[in-house]
């Protein structure tokens, strides 16, 4: 473990992205449970590539093979579908109490993994700069690279976890002014368009 590993991947974590994006609206939404129940879905959206990794598949990614396309574009298509939705529900859609979100965790956490499965940043982050501080190539069970990949799984619940916290402390506010509700939604849906087309025209 270094401390080049944890400061960078403190930074790829903290920098907000499709996943931040998506917790802070659960929490808004539904309260900080749901919004901690989100970042529990984007966390367990990291397993994949931590699988993907370890079954040596960073040479076809990095090869510019076909698979990175369709997990780039397979994303965009994702992001491009969450946000006109956010947008033409903005409002529309109940907002739970925030003691009791068990109801609906299910799609909360399902919509969270899927995010995460189909974004190429932590395609990148497994497959490019992880393996930088490994031995060798990893394999299957390769422990360090579980022990890597466990210690950016635990940061990006942390952190995740605090803007859940930070956005439901605005709760109050949004549900005061639901013509700012609404365009807190449209904002957030307009965030991940805008992540879909930045995904789209960027080279890796």
């Amino acid at each position: 473990m270094s401390v080049e590993f944890l400061l960078t991947s403190l930074v790829v974590v903290l920098i907000p992205g499709t996943g931040v994006v998506y917790t802070v609206s659960s929490s808004i939404g539904g309260g900080w449970r749901r919004g901690l129940v989100a970042a529990v879905g984007c966390t367990l959206g990291i397993v994949p590539h931590l699988l993907a990794a370890m079954l040596g598949l960073s040479g076809i990614m990095q090869a510019g093979s076909v698979v990175f396309e369709v997990v780039r574009y397979a994303g965009v298509a994702y992001l491009v579908f969450m946000g006109f939705s956010m947008i033409r529900e903005a409002g529309a859609l109940p907002l739970d109490g925030g003691d009791a979100p068990t109801a609906t965790a299910g799609p909360v956490v399902r919509r969270g993994i899927l995010l995460n499965v189909l974004n190429p940043k932590l395609t990148l982050f497994f497959f490019a700069f992880l393996p930088q501080f490994l031995d060798a190539s990893p394999g299957p069970l390769d422990t360090k690279l579980l022990g890597l990949g466990g210690i950016f799984m635990l940061m990006t619940l942390a952190v995740f976890a605090l803007y859940a916290f930070a956005s439901a402390a605005l709760r109050d506010l949004v549900l005061a002014a639901p013509v700012a509700r609404r365009w807190i939604e449209r904002a957030f849906g307009a965030f991940l368009i805008g992540f879909a087309a930045k995904l789209a025209f960027t080279d890796r």
